[in-house]
């Protein structure tokens, strides 16, 4: 049996709110969740089994859009268990750039996630975002607590420049820092991901680190690793810096790889062929 209780102390227009949480589970359904021990966010997850689903699809869906340029570095405020009552978590950041014209419903990635604004105060200078239990499973956002620091961007106009590549901000798995090396102003960063994202990895290709759009300097198939490295104005621009080895980073690899992919496996290449003979 484990129970818990939750305090959230909010903004002067909101009412301080109490949440008591009590359930019973076993082991076996949290072993795919690591959190920090002192995550918030571990008492509050009911049950991590996934939901059985009668129908599947690979199908590629983009709906909303990023470059992988980090417009500013907020600071996690709050974390909670969500006040509607479906079971998720609220996520507060403080922020200043990315509430710029910010509406309800509106994309940020946060540290690469794609997130929608349930909330924002421009006078307090913060937003909420909902996290669902999938979202904690498959990104590192489940090691957040108060005071964190993550990488924000809203989601392109447009007319915005794309600088950096096509980040859908939908993490494919998480990355371990392995090692953090300077060499005169910059650094070196290596990360360990599984095997089966490693061959979506290039060298010379785009990645997106914590939503960062980076390039790939080289991939390390024996040690399942990959590097990259920060010049001095990215590493004052984003998290990565202040991590440490052994810490988990978010994931997006280049979508044109799996979408070649994809292609290649329903056997669109030999249909080419003997269209065109």
């Amino acid at each position: 049996m484990a129970s818990s209780s939750f305090s959230v102390t909010s903004t002067a227009k909101t009412p301080t709110i109490t949440a008591a949480i009590s359930h019973r589970f076993h082991h076996s359904q949290i072993t795919n969740l690591r959190f920090k021990p002192q995550s918030p966010l571990r008492i509050f997850l009911k049950s991590t089994r996934k939901p059985i689903t009668t129908h599947r699809t690979n199908a590629l869906n983009i709906q909303c859009l990023f470059t992988g340029l980090v417009e500013e570095i907020g600071t996690v405020k709050q974390i909670g268990v969500s006040s509607n009552g479906g079971g998720g978590f609220d996520l507060k950041v403080d922020a200043n750039t990315v509430l710029n014209g910010v509406c309800l419903g509106d994309s940020i990635a946060v540290n690469g996630t794609c997130l929608t604004v349930t909330e924002f105060d421009t006078e307090t200078s913060d937003f909420t975002v909902g996290l669902a239990p999938e979202t904690l499973r498959k990104t590192s956002l489940s090691e957040l607590e108060p005071g964190s620091p993550v990488n924000l961007e809203r989601a392109v106009t447009p007319v915005s420049r794309m600088g950096g590549h096509f980040v859908q901000g939908h993490v494919d798995g998480t990355g371990e820092i392995v090692s953090m090396i300077p060499e005169g102003d910059s650094l070196w960063v290596k990360v360990r991901v599984e095997k089966k994202l490693l061959k979506y990895i290039v060298p010379k290709g785009f990645i997106a680190v914590d939503g960062t759009s980076l390039t790939v300097v080289d991939v390390f198939d024996d040690e399942s690793c990959f590097n990259f490295m920060l010049v001095a104005y990215t590493q004052n621009k984003i998290v990565v810096p202040l991590k440490k080895v052994g810490q988990k980073v978010n994931l997006e690899v280049d979508i044109l790889g799996k979408y070649v992919e994809r292609l290649l496996s329903a056997g669109f290449v030999p249909n080419i062929a003997s269209n065109s003979s």
